[in-house]
């Protein structure tokens, strides 16, 4: 038994490959050149160790794919995008270059694409955000989502890091829909919040995807943890996608990207350097998984509010 809301387009089998991206430095276009290079090869089904798998419908870059990760390269780095939900956005008068290579490979390659994210800054009012962008097989720029928790820190002795110094957070919560599915965005710290998950399953995502950069110090404490503890909570495939390992950089990225389904079972998790991981998002383990613990027929908003509904 499932409680999807109408609307949300019905869940089919599909491929899933994520990048988890390495060589990741000062210059911007080295940068879009190899994530360009390695999304042609996920498309063309290379995984790990050059096994060979299907062609995936959608594929997902890590966090900041485009510069370097650091709360002071992020203005730097910063591109205007001015998309509008709703509108129909056009890619060929972008001022953005990512936007444009990205809308470029999705439609050359014929995948959904995730384009993990990058350093966004608004004109209207000169804020910067960590924003993620999502492309069609046609090459449409879609959807996007702004971090909406930013990550401030200060774990005496490992790692201190404040987002806010520079960045600004999102306030909205955001999907896109397929053919296949309906997909459910965040970044990062916001698994961190399990509201921001709950409101995007409420919604009638069955696969969340989270680009993310956790660190040698929160990474190991709790990257697996939380992405299993979020599609245990919400009965749905949960992916989070992080840049290669890069100890010559200024900031170590945990990597391990991973897709999770409902019951909380690994299907695939990379180790920390470069490569491609391939999986299969199969509907019957969402049914199943909702059919046999029917949480999603059993919350007790006569108890507590539900938070998908708002204040």
């Amino acid at each position: 038994m499932s409680t999807l809301p109408p609307g949300a387009p019905a869940f089919k089998p599909f491929n899933l490959a994520v990048i988890q991206l390495g060589q990741i430095g000062a210059d911007k276009r080295a940068n879009l050149n190899h994530a360009r290079d390695m999304i042609r090869r996920a498309a063309s089904g290379e995984g790990v160790g050059g096994a060979k798998h299907g062609k995936p419908d959608l594929i997902v870059l890590p966090e900041c794919f485009n510069s370097p990760y650091g709360h002071v390269h992020f203005p730097v780095y910063a591109e205007t995008i001015e998309f509008k939900q709703g509108e129909k956005y056009n890619v060929e008068a972008s001022k953005s270059e990512s936007v444009k290579v990205l809308s470029e490979a999705a439609k050359a390659e014929g995948v959904w694409l995730l384009g993990g994210s990058i350093p966004e800054k608004d004109p209207s009012d000169g804020n910067v955000y960590n924003t993620s962008t999502v492309y069609s097989p046609q090459g449409e720029l879609v959807a996007v989502h702004r971090k909406v928790h930013l990550f401030d820190i200060d774990i005496p002795g490992k790692i201190k890091f404040k987002e806010s110094e520079t960045l600004t957070g999102g306030s909205t919560v955001n999907y896109f829909d397929t053919e296949f599915a309906r997909v459910g965005l965040g970044i990062c710290y916001d698994v961190r919040f399990p509201e921001l998950s709950m409101i995007s399953a409420r919604q009638g995502c069955h696969v969340l995807i989270y680009p993310g950069a956790f660190n040698l110090t929160t990474g190991p404490l709790h990257w697996e943890l939380l992405v299993r503890a979020r599609a245990v909570d919400n009965q749905v495939y949960f992916s989070m996608c992080s840049p290669a390992r890069d100890l010559t950089a200024g900031y170590h990225a945990w990597g391990h990207s991973l897709v999770v389904d409902p019951m909380g079972s690994k299907l695939v998790e990379a180790e920390d350097g470069e490569t491609i991981l391939h999986a299969r998002i199969d509907p019957k383990t969402f049914n199943d998984a909702r059919a046999g613990i029917p949480v999603t027929v059993q919350r007790r908003f006569d108890v507590y509010p539900d938070v998908s509904k708002g204040s």
